[in-house]
């Protein structure tokens, strides 16, 4: 089971998740559009602090080809697709994936109903990851609303594609066991219920509970 935690903004939570035996960890890199955005400078540093076995994921919530190219750039294990199907769609995402053949892709997929199942196979074969989220419809983003969402959508789509499928939305310690029964992902994501409440900053007490529940 693959556990991820996002966001991460700097050094310290970086070696904190890595020491808890989170897998993949991930940092928010932009330009500043969006709140929290760290720049490629200082996503590097982030990206640099992981030991050997922990994958590092910038996350672009960006559908400019100029940004998701700045954070290729920095050359992270993971290069994540956050915008919405509105903002970027699948042939620019077959443009990314020959610009940066090497790097691991994965793609953030709204899950919003049945519909979601047919967008998720456009992908199949093209990212190596889809992250399967709630999203508000309008949003230029996938995700960030910290609620769950029907996760018979999301079993729907794990059972239909061939690549592996990380579930988010509204995942944290006291449900991500009952999510990985009802879903039976290839893994588990968590942002807003590992973080401290009333801040973006990442309770470790509570990622290291998620990360025991998701594995136990």
């Amino acid at each position: 089971m693959i556990v991820q935690i996002y966001e991460v903004s700097t050094v310290e939570e970086a070696r904190a998740c890595a020491a808890a035996g989170v897998d993949h960890v991930g940092v928010l890199v932009g330009p500043g559009a969006f709140p929290r955005e760290l720049s490629p400078a200082a996503a590097t540093l982030v990206l640099d602090a992981f030991p050997d076995g922990v994958s590092g994921s910038a996350l672009t919530l960006s559908g400019d080809l100029g940004v998701i190219g700045d954070a290729a750039e920095i050359g992270p294990d993971i290069l994540h697709l956050g915008a919405a199907p509105e903002q970027l769609s699948v042939d620019q995402v077959k443009q990314i994936k020959r610009a940066y053949p090497d790097l691991t892709l994965m793609r953030s997929i709204p899950v919003t109903g049945l519909e979601s199942v047919d967008l998720a196979r456009f992908y199949d074969g093209l990212a190596d990851f889809l992250l399967l989220d709630s999203h508000e419809p309008g949003d230029a983003q996938v995700g960030a609303l910290g609620r769950t969402h029907d996760w018979s959508v999301s079993r729907r789509i794990v059972e239909t594609v061939s690549i592996p499928c990380i579930l988010a939305g509204g995942l944290g310690p006291d449900n991500v066991a009952a999510a990985i029964r009802k879903v039976a992902p290839a893994g588990v994501d968590s942002k807003t219920r590992t973080d401290i409440p009333g801040s973006h900053n990442k309770d470790m007490d509570a990622v290291r509970r998620f990360v025991q529940n998701a594995r136990g």
